[in-house]
């Protein structure tokens, strides 16, 4: 009988496709799963083939918010942690209840670093920052396991604290390409994910400019959403620009595969978003779709493995629009080698063999 694992995370779980994936593989796998997350910005209705719950969160604020479901959650651990377990956190704000009950009990501990949280840069020059940075600092270099989303951020978990996690990236799973390529007109841009800072959409959206017989979809939702549709008006292109919404990860990906061209083209707003591999630009590729790619090691990485798309070379509109015609130009049909190459080496079921070989270590 293989282990139980107990992952959780600060999530209302319903979008992460990271802990989607790595929980259905274990599953599937035969390891006894319950996944733990919680009720902050809603808990919409979903359907796992293990056990799920939400821990409730009454704090009006982020800031309290982590306190509560930390103290929370390491009450739940101490109730269904026992020496046949393996706990999973995912992310520095749900490391700390379960690092402390790890070592109480003296079972093993499975950290996944989705991203350089401490890094991020809603926290940049925060109090908040130098806490997570201290908890960071106090607990990585303890870790046996860890594992994390790219081999940039491998390499700076390396050098800043002698950790030497294993990079499991977030592709998703082969799609089996078999769809004739639409004749779009106008031609489909694609933005997909949180509508955050730093991301770049606010100048895709004054690159339209600059662009004929292109439609700008983003398909979304998040804090930066408002400022975006109010720019759309203030610059007059409603025809141009259009709001798709937080859509559900199936019907994204209907979405996804009839688009020309999509877009990861992040700015350097902190470690954590320099060192990226950001998840659309593995989904796009799944989906055959070319890329407009921002000039990060990641995708640079990407870029210099397979041909699927443009690198920026910076972030005015004009250099936006010109690396977009470009891809236009070539035509999706002839990106299709090399996407079709890069999803061969880039998806989940050669993520998922490196993930269970981590938890069969663990188990051990």
């Amino acid at each position: 009988m293989k282990k139980k694992v107990i992952t959780s995370a600060f999530s209302n779980l319903y979008t992460d496709q990271r802990i989607e994936k790595v929980c259905r593989t274990l599953h599937e796998n035969g390891y006894q799963i319950e996944l733990i997350g919680n009720d902050w910005k809603g808990a919409e209705q979903m359907e796992r083939p293990y056990r799920f719950s939400r821990i409730h969160l009454s704090s009006a604020s982020l800031k309290t918010a982590y306190f509560e479901f930390n103290w929370k959650l390491y009450h739940q651990l101490k109730k269904k942690a026992d020496q046949n377990t393996i706990l999973h956190a995912n992310d520095l704000d749900a490391l700390l209840p379960n690092y402390l009950l790890a070592k109480k009990l003296n079972i093993p501990l499975v950290f996944d670093s989705h991203e350089i949280f401490s890094e991020m840069p809603a926290i940049q020059g925060k109090m908040s920052q130098k806490i997570w940075r201290y908890l960071e600092k106090e607990i990585i270099p303890k870790l046996t396991f860890m594992i994390t989303a790219s081999g940039s951020y491998a390499e700076w978990f390396r050098k800043k604290y002698g950790a030497d996690p294993v990079v499991i990236q977030n592709a998703p799973k082969k799609l089996d390409f078999t769809m004739e390529i639409p004749n779009n007109d106008p031609k489909v841009f694609l933005y997909q994910g949180a509508i955050n800072p730093f991301r770049g959409i606010d100048k895709a959206i004054l690159a339209m400019h600059h662009l004929d017989g292109v439609v700008f979809k983003i398909a979304g939702d998040g804090p930066r959403k408002k400022e975006y549709e109010d720019l759309v008006l203030k610059e007059k292109l409603q025809d141009k620009v259009q709001f798709l919404g937080k859509l559900k990860p199936e019907n994204l990906r209907n979405i996804t595969v009839t688009a020309d061209v999509g877009m990861s083209i992040e700015e350097n707003g902190g470690e954590s978003y320099l060192y990226s591999l950001p998840n659309k630009v593995l989904d796009c590729i799944q989906s055959r779709v070319p890329l407009v790619l921002a000039n990060l090691p990641e995708m640079q990485n990407i870029k210099s493995r397979f041909d699927v798309g443009e690198i920026i070379k910076d972030h005015t509109p004009e250099n936006i629009a010109a690396a977009v015609k470009k891809v236009l130009h070539k035509g999706r049909k002839n990106y299709l080698p090399e996407l079709d190459k890069a999803s061969d080496s880039l998806c989940w079921e050669n993520e998922e063999i490196k993930l269970l070989e981590v938890f069969e270590n663990a188990s051990k």
